[in-house]
Parts: C-alpha cells; sequence; structure tokens
C-alpha cells in the first residue's frame, strides 16, 4: 500500500449469503470490531439485504454497497436493478464485472464498461473486477488480459470520474479454490492493472487509484499481501461473512 498517495478499501462481498435478520446480526457483531479502521470499510450485500445493512450500519464507519448494477435507468429488465433504484436505498458502492458474474450470468467485457459508466455516472463509487483464469495465465496472457479488461471497463470514464473507481484483480484460479496467488503474483498482477491505467490517463493518476487484490483474501495471509506496494486492499468473499476474520483483515488495511 501507498498510503501516502491512495486510501486503503476492504470490501466484503457477500455474494448469495444471509438474509435481511442475519445481515442485522452480522453487521451489529462487526461495528465495534471495526470502529477504528484506518481504511474504508465496505460491504456489499445482496439486493434483498440492503435496507437491513443500511440501517445497521447507521452512524458507524461502514458503507454499504450492492453487488451489481444495471446500465439502463429502467425498463424490461426483469431481474435487474437500477442505479436510481440503488441510490434510493442507500448504497455507496457497486460491484461490477465479477468473476462469477461472467461466468454464470453472461457478462462482457462490454457490458462491465456500460455498468461502471452507470455507477460512475449516478455517483457511485465504482468496484470492478478484473481478472485471469489458470489456462490464460499458463498461456502466458495475464499481462496482455488484464491491461484489456482495465481499458476496456475503464473506456470513456473520464480522469475525475476515475476518481470514483476501484479496480479489483481476482485470479479466477484463485477464488473458492482455496488456492492463493502468492503476495507477489499479487502484486504484479495489480501492477499490470495500474500500468494500464498509466497508460491510458497517466503515471500520476494511476498513482492515485486504489487497486484491491481480490483472490482469497483472509485473515492469515492479509497481512502480506497488504505489505505489497500495489495492494491497496482486498475485495473479500467468505472472510467477510465472519466478523472476527473480517475485521482481521481491515486492521491489517490500517497499519
Amino acid at each position: 500500500m501507498k498510503k501516502e498517495l491512495r486510501r486503503a478499501v476492504i470490501a466484503g462481498n457477500w455474494k448469495m449469503n444471509k438474509t435481511p435478520s442475519e445481515t442485522k446480526a452480522l453487521i451489529e457483531e462487526m461495528k465495534p470490531l471495526v470502529a477504528d479502521a484506518d481504511c474504508d470499510v465496505v460491504l456489499c450485500v445482496p439486493f434483498i439485504d440492503i435496507p437491513a445493512a443500511v440501517e445497521a450500519a447507521k452512524g458507524s464507519n461502514i458503507k454499504i454497497g450492492a453487488e451489481n448494477i444495471h446500465f439502463k435507468a429502467s425498463g424490461a429488465y426483469t431481474g435487474e436493478i437500477s442505479a436510481d433504484m440503488l441510490k434510493e436505498a442507500g448504497v455507496e458502492y457497486v460491484v461490477i464485472g465479477h468473476s462469477e458474474r461472467r461466468q454464470y450470468f453472461g457478462e462482457t467485457d462490454q457490458t462491465v464498461n456500460l455498468r461502471t459508466l452507470a455507477a460512475v455516472n449516478a455517483g457511485f463509487k465504482a468496484i470492478v473486477c478484473v481478472g485471469e483464469t489458470l489456462e490464460q495465465r499458463e498461456l502466458g496472457y495475464t499481462e496482455t488480459l488484464l491491461k484489456y479488461q482495465t481499458k476496456m471497463a475503464l473506456t470513456n470514464v473520464t480522469a475525475e470520474q476515475l476518481k470514483n473507481v476501484i479496480i479489483a484483480y481476482e485470479p479466477v484460479w484463485a477464488i473458492g479454490t482455496g488456492v492463493t496467488a502468492t503476495a507477489d503474483q499479487a502484486d504484479e498482477g495489480n501492477g499490470f492493472v495500474r500500468a494500464a491505467i498509466a497508460e491510458s490517463y497517466g503515471t500520476d493518476v494511476a498513482e492515485t487509484v486504489t487497486v484491491q487484490y481480490g483472490g482469497s483474501m483472509n485473515a492469515k495471509n492479509a497481512d502480506e499481501l497488504l505489505s505489497k506496494v500495489n495492494v491497496d486492499g482486498g475485495l473479500i468473499g467468505g472472510a467477510s461473512l465472519k466478523a472476527e476474520d473480517f475485521s482481521i483483515i481491515v486492521k491489517a488495511a490500517s497499519k
């Protein structure tokens, strides 16, 4: 991390977990554990949990995010949710282009870009995910792919809007598999993302962008991962469903 240049952000991505009542209980448990954080603390929760999460987080330093956003303001898009809906619900952050959205629900680099534009145009902070599969890594395409995905996601995003964009590098081969990239691999991947931003916006701008690592960061490896210069936080999956584990990661990012 380079805290003198960019803000560290720890964001939980709950995926399809927790009911509204469970959401309230978990956030109440988390609040005192992360109250002194010297980083931004975000919980991105299922749509049905957003009202409970916003209410439970009131008066605390925990910000609430959504796990997706549609690029249209309204219309015949069954199962989707718009920027206006999220804004009225009290959401501040939105996860876009997670590998599971790409794998299971047909997200493409083009739709990720449209959703990113919708988010920043509506004033949200966008957490945009990029990452390579094991096959792509083994073929030597990691740098090429990360730079391409990053540039595609940021197409038509202005330098001013970029201030509200976080990029999360999530190696697909290290998500939910129990396999974690080494700290050096995480730093390298995040570095490729930052280099892509530099190529599009200049080095000075790239140095101010928060780039998270999103490949199975947990309570045991957070210290090492967050010690790397290009790792400015984490997009946390399973560990964000456990108050104590999540608070340990937040503490690591607060150093």
